[in-house]
Parts: C-alpha cells; structure tokens; sequence
C-alpha cells in the first residue's frame, strides 16, 4: 500500500530507506549579545561530492539580540505518517522548524520549502506572548500526530522554576497550555511520547532565572532531579521518580525508538550518570536505575572532577546508545541490546578540561592511564568538549558540535568562545561497535562574518534520531 505523510513508515524503514544527509541545519549563538544580527541557523553543506563541503553556505539571522536560540523541531515528522489510498488525508510536509529561544522566550519559525539551502524566517512568536500563559524559556519542540506542535518550557512568567508545555496549531499560533489537572512538576526541560502506553516522561533542568546567569554547581537544590510521566490522553501528570542525589539535572530523555517498548533513558548532566527508566510487566508505574555510572577524576589539588553529561541519543534500531561527556572530553558508544546492562563498545576523546597539555593534573582515575592528548583535524586545535550529537539515519556518521549554553560556554570554556566552535564527525562501525574520527571532515565556526560563533543542535532535513517518533501501526 502507497503511503503519505512526512517521514517514514517505522526506525527500520527510515534506516534502510532514509537518503544520505547532504544538508545540516545548526543552531548557532553569537556569544556577543550586543551583535544586532543576532544568532542565527547555519546551513551547513555537508555532502562529501560538494565544492563547499563542510562549509556555512547560508545564515539565517534572527537579528535580535539576547535572545538565544537552542533547540530546534520540525513541524510535522513520522508521527504523522500513515497509510495512502482512497480517502487518505495527507498532512503537511516537513519543511518548517521551530527555533524557541531560552533567554527572550521568542519562537521563530524558519521555511525551508522554498530553498533548502537558504531558509527563511516566516513568524516571529514574541516573549510576552509565551510569558501571558504563564510560562517562558521554551526548550523541546515535537510535532504530534495531529500535526499541532507541542513546546516544553522550563519557567513561569517570573523566570521561577516550572514544567509546563505549550502548543502551536497547525497555522504556528500559540493556542495554550497542554497540561491538565491541579498537579505541576517542579522543572521542566526535555520530553519524549508513546502513546502506545497512553504516556510522555518528561525532565529537568533548573529554574530560568538561575541557570540564565550561569552554573551554580554550589547550589544543587537549584537543579531538578526527576522524571515526570503524563498520561498522554488526559495531559495529567500521574508519575514523579526521584532520581536521588546522583541524578541532578536530568537532561536529554528518550524513549526507545520502537513505540511498542515502555523504556528509555535519561542523561543526568550534574554527575554524569544515565538511568534507564521501564514498566515492568503487570505494573501501571514506571521505575528508574542507574546503569551508567561515569567516575569523577581526582586531581592534583585534592579536588575530585565530575564529568558533565549534556547529550544523548539512540539508534534508530535501537542497538547503541550513545552520550557526550562534556567536561571529561569524550564522546561514548554502548551497546544496549541488553538495557539493563548497557556495554561500553566505543570511546573518542575530543578535548575537553583533562587534557594533557591542560594546567589540570589527574593523579585518580578509574578508567585513563594517562589524560588524552589535544585533539587536530585539518589543523585546527579542537577547543572545548563534545556537547550535542546527531546521527545519521543509517547509524553511520554521528556528528558533534561544542557548545552547551552561552552563559556556561563562558564560564567553563572561555578558549572555545574567542576560538569558536566546531563541529565533527565521527565514523561508526555498525556492525561490531566502535567509533573512529573522520580527519577530513570539520565545520570550522571561527571565522564567522561576525566573529567566533557557537554552534549547537544540529538537524538534517528529512529527519533524524532525536526528532522523529513513530506510533504503533495498531
């Protein structure tokens, strides 16, 4: 049967079917909030036959200052999908992306339907209008089946820590606030649905009006520590597990990409760990385990060095997990066919604060016999750590930018700002585990019209590992 609809018909279809990305749109900062052009979403050209591969070839500028774009969703993608024939209605095509800002609360959103290579911004939903709900610093952008756009955001109209989401409709107009019932969650940050399960486990961050000013490591009570589980039909929160003191700052959360699989896995950035979350059989509750567990790094001074997880992701078949150890430098490969017990099948380091040539002396260490040294690709002296990830529909190349967030890009790497940001890429053997850098590929983010710029998510055009989530066919 002929099929319509954005996206593909299930992982494996997208895996076996999905074309060789060619395009890479970047969210990228302007760490000078004063520049008037702003920040802005980098087309990046990232097809190895181009001329300009690995090169910017167009920028779309906000031209607003401090606003600070971060993440980015499409506005239709595979939940969308569905079977073709007579009497199908087909819903919109994926070609626009919702860029919300953590710092104004704007939400642009870009039209690539004209020119994929040169997008351009089409509305302009302004702060006070996301502050009139109540809410503000929106973060995660998913499409839903229906082809609304649902928006987690982290704060209340104050800047005061809250979960909530809000909605777009199908014409981008924001509509109101999608949860229902007296009970809130504390934080809020990233989410993921399936409604096979009738559910959406939602994380944490921290309070707008905290984490704007910078990292407050001094201060963890600042910082949330849960996951939350709605019941999808009802938009209630049911579920709250606390994650106890080693799961500070839940970030990033994903549910397996198979939507008839009640389990996932949440990065906790504070103290680097990853708890698998899962239903058991027979129960209606969620639980929660550590099965990650990064050790700090005693140095000379006596002090003890945490890592700092800032991303993760999972194969589209499901098999590798992957994350990025922003303080320790490395990007980590496992394989998760057992999810109870994820096994370490590849490591790369890409800088970081631990490296040798660094004025930090690591005389503890769990797992390095020696600090990893700097780390050059065509030249370029690699600053900062690994922070966002993307990967290829196919599992193959996953690719990675450097900043986090510009407030703690300049707190914890300084070097990486005046330098500028890069982005890499890494080979993947799929068969057998493993990663390997690609020494011919770096977007170089240094020399911008407007100076060194930082660039963070990363999205392909037909859809990637972190934005499409699929519905069970039943």
């Amino acid at each position: 049967m002929s099929s319509c609809g954005p996206g593909y018909a299930s992982p494996r279809d997208a895996i076996d079917k999905g074309p060789r990305e060619k395009l890479l749109y970047v969210i990228t900062v302007q760490p000078n909030e004063k520049d008037p052009q702003g920040d802005y979403l980098a087309t990046v050209d990232i097809d190895p036959e181009s001329d300009t591969y690995c090169q910017v070839i167009h920028r779309t500028f906000t031209n607003r200052p401090e606003d600070e774009i971060h993440h980015c969703g499409w506005n239709t993608c595979s939940s969308c999908h569905q079977p073709g024939g007579v009497g199908a209605k087909c819903l919109p095509k994926r070609d626009k992306l919702i860029l919300p800002c953590l710092t104004g609360d704007t939400i642009y959103v870009i039209d690539l339907s004209k020119n994929p290579k040169a997008p351009e911004i089409v509305k302009i939903i302004e702060g006070e209008e996301m502050r009139k709900l109540d809410c503000c610093a929106p973060h995660t952008s998913h499409c839903l089946a229906d082809g609304n756009i649902m928006i987690s955001t982290m704060g209340d109209a104050q800047g005061k820590a809250k979960g909530d989401f809000v909605m777009l409709d199908k014409n981008f107009n924001l509509t109101g606030t999608w949860t229902k019932g007296d009970k809130k969650a504390s934080y809020g940050y990233d989410f993921w649905y399936q409604p096979y399960f009738d559910v959406m486990a939602s994380s944490e961050w921290g309070a707008p009006k905290d984490f704007r000013t910078g990292f407050h490591g001094a201060h963890l009570s600042d910082y949330g520590h849960s996951i939350n589980f709605y019941r999808w039909s009802t938009h209630e929160l049911i579920q709250t597990i606390d994650l106890g003191p080693e799961g500070f700052a839940p970030l990033e959360i994903r549910f397996m990409h198979n939507p008839k699989r009640a389990e996932g896995f949440v990065g906790c950035a504070v103290f680097a760990k990853v708890f698998r979350f899962y239903k058991p059989e027979g129960s209606d509750k969620f639980v929660a385990e550590k099965v990650i567990d990064i050790p700090a790094k005693g140095l000379s001074d006596g002090s003890k060095m945490q890592g700092m997880m800032t991303d993760i992701l999972i194969s589209l078949d499901d098999r590798f997990l992957y994350f990025s150890n922003w303080f320790h430098g490395d990007v980590r490969q496992y394989d998760i066919s057992d999810p109870a017990n994820p096994k370490l099948t590849g490591q790369i380091f890409l800088n970081g604060k631990i490296v040798s040539d660094s004025d930090v002396k690591v005389v503890e260490d769990e797992e390095l016999d020696k600090q990893p040294d700097p780390v050059f690709i065509k030249g370029r002296r690699l600053q900062g750590g690994p922070q966002m990830l993307q990967l290829s529909l196919d599992g193959k190349r996953l690719y990675v930018s450097t900043s986090l967030f510009s407030p703690w890009d300049k707190h914890f790497y300084p070097e990486m700002v005046k330098a500028g940001g890069t982005i890499v890429q890494l080979d993947v053997d799929t068969v057998n585990g493993g990663m390997k850098v690609n020494p011919n590929f770096l977007v170089d983010f240094g020399n911008e019209p407007n100076g060194p710029t930082q660039p963070h998510e990363m999205r392909y055009p037909g859809g990637d590992c972190t934005s499409d989530i699929w519905l069970a066919e039943d």
